[in-house]
């Protein structure tokens, strides 16, 4: 990377102050490039447009991996919220996953306060319309008022900005979110340079004036005593947390929304795009189970001062008559003020399958993609998204391999494989993706659970982390505490003898209540060790057993994982491939043999018959070398 630049040139441009943005310019400067991170204002960096919490089930493991990595998410959180809970607590820790309601206000000043001292960063306000590209290359982004960034990468994280158009009933708005513009100009310039583009549909509730709602009858929903962090760098969370709130719809409001679906966009016609099966809005909730009477309602704080109340459950782009006369059969809701209305927002996407590994496009050179515009939903995978991007276009500048991580590696490996292998299909085109709706991670999309738990993000990643460099000095030397603290602590129970059984044994055991009194042992207390290194250790030894058989699978998996196929592969040309294997492979273009085995409608027989294909040109290239 060149050290010495005009004032418009960078080494790294990201477009988009999301949660993608933050963590894609975050790692790019931290790593080394000189980036710039162009935002309509810097004043919605880290915006929280639509459910203001972090985390959740799939969602709270990813935050940890960021976190694990060096990334700004889990810092954020745990600085700014205000209810914080772990989920599945009462199931095994490989499905447990923090969650916590965010004061939204000082959540994005928190991050945005992080991103203007960070070494290498710059922050520009501008609409981005162009991406230059020279020779099949990214080289720069210009802006709506004529403005020109050159830089070797470029990083488009656009969350539901292009050519966004929000939907209030029958009112219609072009807009990236609520009073934003959308960016229709970079919408037509991606087409233009190559990418494919699909349409997706997502929405958002009415937010109201929290001291017009009658809170006092609802039932509270509380935080647990002791907070759990999302930082492996946060100690303890001591601040006073507060509650959320439970309603339920009624008949009387079904009613209404069944009077009224004519006049609501998703069933008129208005909406074409596909939205999120796991987050409907109430009518399609209303629609698709109609045997149900009621639906429950969550009232949760956007700040710490109850300033205004986000209506979880009822996400939906109603006229605004309908929204007003909902909310007042709503209990707990009846006299409230709506301080902005539900609406819906359809925006284009780049299908993923047009993606590398390190998100890079395939199309164009040095582009890179995070975030919603490659069709996935939420705050947690969107900076996921980021980072991975970041880091990997300010190593292709460095002439490094990108890091990819795998799936039994991360949950943003899942993440990033999935998308690759199965995409998401919009309602353009075709071949762009088997999946039909938006992606949102779980804990089921990943067969290495087990070993991807919240708890142990840490020892997974970190070593990355540090490895690249985007850990700093007092995150490494915190986690080789743990790990030192792990090992003594181990071979403490490995050794120590119950009975006829080892103490490490004893915590193998089912019903074991060991676990929760070795705290108190005198060796244990002397050894200085943390609450986390013994609720590690003993996790490790109830999964010991399951979590080998999961890396035995993983070691047999990872042959087809090796093995790289060329960009340029001619399916057609392949003899014996099946006509339904070569239209998709040739759609998906995988990069391994691992992606390829996991594309839907492909059978190992075609993996073999692929892998012959690969030896044969292999052994003909090396006899052609030979007659040199």
């Amino acid at each position: 990377m060149s050290t010495r630049m005009k004032k418009n040139e960078f080494d790294c441009i990201v477009v988009g102050g999301g949660h993608a943005g933050v963590e894609a310019s975050y790692a790019a400067a931290r790593v080394g490039a000189r980036t710039c991170l162009i935002t309509i204002s810097a004043e919605s960096i880290a915006k929280m447009s639509c459910n203001p919490a972090i985390g959740g089930l799939g969602k709270g493991q990813i935050v940890r991996e960021v976190d694990a990595l060096g990334g700004l998410m889990g810092l954020a959180i745990d600085a700014t919220g205000i209810q914080f809970r772990l989920l599945n607590r009462s199931k095994g820790p490989a499905v447990r996953a923090p969650r916590a309601q965010a004061d939204k206000y000082k959540y994005k000043g928190y991050v945005r306060r992080q991103l203007e001292e960070t070494e290498n960063l710059t922050i520009v306000e501008g609409i981005a319309t162009q991406i230059i590209s020279e020779g099949g290359k990214a080289v720069g982004v210009r802006c709506g008022d004529g403005r020109a960034y050159r830089a070797g990468t470029v990083i488009l994280t656009t969350g539901t900005f292009l050519r966004g158009l929000m939907h209030v009933g029958a009112e219609q708005s072009p807009g990236g979110r609520l009073g934003e513009p959308a960016a229709n100009e970079l919408s037509q310039s991606l087409e233009q340079i190559g990418l494919k583009l699909g349409r997706l549909k997502t929405g958002t509730p009415a937010r109201l004036d929290g001291a017009t709602v009658d809170l006092d009858k609802l039932e509270a929903q509380y935080a647990d005593e002791q907070a759990t962090p999302f930082s492996f760098m946060t100690e303890r969370i001591d601040r006073p947390q507060i509650p959320c709130w439970i309603t339920y719809t009624n008949e009387e409001i079904h009613r209404l929304i069944r009077d009224n679906l004519d006049r609501a966009p998703l069933y008129s016609g208005q909406i074409t795009s596909t939205g999120p099966r796991y987050c409907p809005s109430i009518e399609t909730k209303i629609v698709r189970f109609a045997d149900k009477d009621h639906h429950q309602v969550f009232l949760e704080p956007e700040d710490v001062e109850k300033t205004t109340i986000y209506c979880n459950g009822i996400s939906t782009s109603l006229p605004k008559d309908v929204q007003d006369e909902m909310l007042r059969l709503l209990p707990g809701t009846e006299h409230a003020r709506i301080v902005h209305y539900g609406y819906a927002i359809e925006y284009d996407f780049c299908p993923p399958i047009q993606l590398k590994s390190s998100l890079e496009t395939k199309a164009v050179a040095g582009l890179y993609l995070a975030g919603q515009i490659n069709g996935t939903s939420g705050y947690e995978e969107a900076a996921g998204q980021g980072l991975i991007a970041g880091l990997n276009a300010a190593r292709s500048l460095q002439g490094k391999e990108p890091v990819v991580l795998a799936r039994d590696q991360a949950y943003i490996g899942v993440m990033i494989d999935d998308l690759l292998t199965k995409g998401v299909s919009g309602n353009r085109g075709e071949h762009l993706g088997t999946l039909t709706e938006p992606y949102r991670m779980f804990t089921s999309r990943a067969e290495y659970r087990l070993a991807l738990r919240a708890d142990n993000a840490d020892r997974r990643l970190t070593p990355i982390g540090i490895s690249v460099g985007l850990v700093n000095e007092d995150r490494r030397a915190k986690f080789q505490k743990k790990i030192d603290d792990l090992a003594k602590l181990k071979d403490y129970l490995t050794n120590e003898r119950l009975g006829r059984a080892s103490l490490w044994e004893q915590l193998r055991r089912p019903r074991n209540t060991l676990a929760q009194t070795l705290a108190d042992e005198t060796e244990v207390k002397r050894m200085g060790i943390g609450k986390d290194v013994l609720e590690a250790a003993a996790i490790d030894a109830k999964y010991e057993g399951y979590i080998a058989k999961q890396q035995r699978l993983a070691i047999g998996l990872r042959n087809l994982e090796n093995k790289k196929i060329p960009g340029d592969l001619d399916y057609a040309g392949i003899s014996h491939l099946r006509a339904e294997a070569r239209e998709k492979l040739s759609s998906f273009r995988p990069g391994t043999l691992g992606q390829a085995s996991r594309i839907s409608g492909i059978t190992p027989a075609d993996i073999t018959v692929i892998q012959i294909h690969l030896k044969k040109k292999t052994s003909q290239a090396t006899k052609g070398r030979g007659c040199e």
